[in-house]
């Protein structure tokens, strides 16, 4: 894997140089490249930013140089990635999913932020990734970049000693917090090592590790527990960017249904394309159901309104062999249960020949709102929040 930076502080990256990311790029299982975008500039004060249009504070980095720089460091099949603070927010699976790129290229911003024309520039020849560390603001990208690329690129096969390390940290496999952790002496300063840590009974010993990894999420991190299960204990979890190819593939085979329901192909979700998904998971709140590594379920939900009351729900979709099973009104169900708190009512459209769907929406509390205006060939469902 090969990972370029550019930054106008070329030594924020020093650290790339030590611990397990040096020894890695010294076996040659990544290659680490630093830039620094003044050298993209082409007047003699090498200037990166300017006033904003429209007015307003501070300043907003200049798109020329970042053009330049992405000319001679993109090629196809690079990633671009944009640490910012409005990014979708980065978590364990999106780094599993960064770690099967080739080539990753960060774009550090500073100041007010880049001009936006870079983004839908970069999206014109690559890959493009908005990636926020989580909900604060940094002076620059250079930090949220360096944990990014610990975070992925210690996923790289060879990159750690043992693999097994990997399977039973936080947020790991299950989604749970580590467990604790205890080396010798078995006693110190008045602390115990607990006994069963020193049973030899491995059975026990994984039991203890299990239960304290659970006990600690529900104390520490309970949205990471999913609020919703199905009746066979599967969970309801957050897409992420990484879900989007097959949430796509889920997507058509649903919407090809709808189209012979309804006796039309005009149907906006049938003509998605890869991006268009993955531009709608960082705006709707989304989830989905796996089951034997498969994903086979998604919904989603979103604020709408001028008051942000309205929680606008959206592409409940069931795998075609699952239909029929209650997997649609469960997820109906989840969608609502997990609306902000300032949500007065519920919404969603659905098409005007889709009788089964309709009679779903019906049995959960919604009514048609024919006085509502709808995308034409679909009817509109309104339910106020209990």
């Amino acid at each position: 894997m090969r990972l370029d930076y550019l930054t106008i502080f070329p030594d924020f990256f020093a650290p790339l140089d030590l611990s397990l990311p040096g020894k890695a790029a010294d076996k040659g299982l990544v290659e680490f490249h630093v830039h620094d975008l003044r050298s993209y500039t082409h007047d003699k004060h090498h200037r990166v930013d300017d006033t904003p249009y429209g007015g307003g504070a501070g300043m907003v980095m200049k798109p020329e140089p970042w053009g330049e720089a992405f000319d001679e460091l993109t090629r196809p099949g690079s990633t671009i990635i944009f640490t910012t603070p409005s990014g979708e927010p980065f978590d364990q699976r999106l780094a599993a999913d960064l770690a099967t790129r080739e080539h990753l290229v960060f774009a550090c911003g500073r100041y007010e932020g880049i001009d936006q024309r870079v983004m839908e520039h970069a999206r014109e020849r690559a890959e493009v990734r908005e990636i926020s560390l989580g909900d604060y603001v940094l002076n620059g990208g250079e930090v949220a970049a360096l944990a990014v690329t610990e975070a992925v690129v210690r996923l790289l096969p060879g990159f750690m000693g043992n693999a097994q390390s990997l399977v039973e940290e936080s947020h790991a496999d299950g989604g749970l917090l580590e467990y604790p952790v205890y080396t010798k002496p078995p006693e110190w300063r008045g602390h115990q090592v607990p006994a069963v840590l020193r049973s030899g009974d491995h059975g026990k010993v994984e039991r203890w590790r299990h239960d304290q990894a659970v006990r600690r999420t529900a104390e520490r991190r309970p949205d990471l527990l999913s609020p919703s299960t199905l009746d066979d204990g599967t969970p309801i979890v957050r897409a992420t960017q990484g879900d989007a190819a097959e949430l796509l593939t889920l997507q058509r085979a649903c919407w090809v249904q709808e189209a012979l329901a309804n006796d039309s192909l005009d149907i906006p979700a049938l003509h998605e394309s890869l991006d268009d998904v993955r531009t709608w998971l960082g705006v709707w709140d989304t989830w989905v159901v796996r089951r034997a590594g498969r994903l086979v379920a998604a919904v989603r939900g979103r604020l709408e309104g001028p008051d942000q009351t309205a929680w606008d729900i959206g592409r409940i979709m069931v795998a075609p062999d699952l239909q029929g099973s209650g997997l649609g009104r469960v997820l109906l169900d989840h969608i609502q249960s997990v609306a902000p708190a300032t949500v007065t009512w519920y919404v969603l459209f659905t098409g005007a020949g889709s009788v089964r769907n309709q009679r779903m929406y019906k049995k959960a509390g919604f009514r048609l709102r024919p006085d509502l205006d709808a995308p034409a060939g679909a009817v509109v469902l309104t339910k106020r929040r209990a």
